[in-house]
């Protein structure tokens, strides 16, 4: 075995200036105390090279991390694991987690989530979302009414086609509350456009309150839904949400805690 050889003080110097210089903050971070154990376990050169090699490795990949959810944009951060699926009758929690693997991702298929308000939908969506930028993936989350607010002004500033193609750079795309207030004809012409150009290309993600029947009292027009729809359906996986708003529950919680200690 080559023991690690001991740094003067002028060499640490010296060698901290490098690694800044090269922007290696896992290699300056660790490189005294992986010494100082390589030292003791007589570790060979290339051993103690591997691994501070490593650390960098897994601190880069955990800042890239970040990047994309900080960049996905999520209003709240929520996970799956702390999520309660007891408390409702669908979707499957095992059809979940085979989601949350992300195969629907790389074969760029749907996810509706439909259901009444307060069962967790946004829950879910955000858990899985933040698994896929977990696993690597470009992702941006929407509220539906703030995306129909960008591509307006995308449109105004002539500028519609740009951002099309920026969506087409991701590889998973939230539209969280489709449908909760009716868009007029010419919002409705922007979010088919928009669905339309990821199809089949983008990973759609896709929370609703609405059945499938009731989308044309939002997009009014019936052949457009119907095209929208069928472009949604295809592929897709559809988690419905049965049971007891979650609000309802906690609510109806802290009144009966109210009226016990009463």
């Amino acid at each position: 075995m080559e023991p690690v050889l001991s740094l003067t003080k002028e060499t640490n110097l010296l060698l901290e200036t490098y690694l800044k210089a090269l922007r290696l903050p896992a290699f300056l971070k660790n490189y005294r105390k992986f010494a100082e154990d390589a030292a003791q376990t007589d570790l060979t050169y290339d051993r103690f090279l591997l691994a501070l090699a490593e650390q960098e490795m897994a601190q880069r990949e955990r800042n890239r991390t970040v990047r994309r959810i900080k960049a996905a944009r999520f209003p709240v951060l929520k996970e799956l694991a702390d999520f309660d699926f007891s408390c409702i009758s669908g979707p499957d929690k095992q059809q979940v987690l085979e989601l949350a693997q992300g195969s629907y991702i790389r074969k760029a298929e749907p996810i509706l989530m439909v259901g009444n308000p307060g069962l967790g939908k946004t829950h879910v969506a955000t858990g899985l979302a933040l698994a896929a930028c977990r696993q690597g993936y470009k992702v941006r989350f929407y509220n539906a009414a703030g995306l129909v607010n960008d591509m307006v002004a995308a449109q105004d500033e002539h500028r519609l086609p740009k951002f099309l193609n920026t969506a087409l750079r991701h590889q998973l795309i939230v539209l969280d509350e489709l449908g909760f207030i009716p868009l007029s004809a010419s919002d409705a012409h922007l979010v088919f456009q928009f669905c339309s150009t990821l199809y089949e290309r983008v990973a759609l993600m896709v929370t609703t309150n609405l059945r499938f029947a009731d989308w044309v009292q939002v997009f009014g027009d019936e052949r457009l839904t119907a095209a929208l729809l069928d472009r949604l359906t295809h592929k897709a996986h559809i988690l419905e949400f049965i049971g007891e708003s979650y609000r309802f529950r906690q609510r109806a919680q802290q009144d009966a805690q109210q009226e016990d200690s009463a």
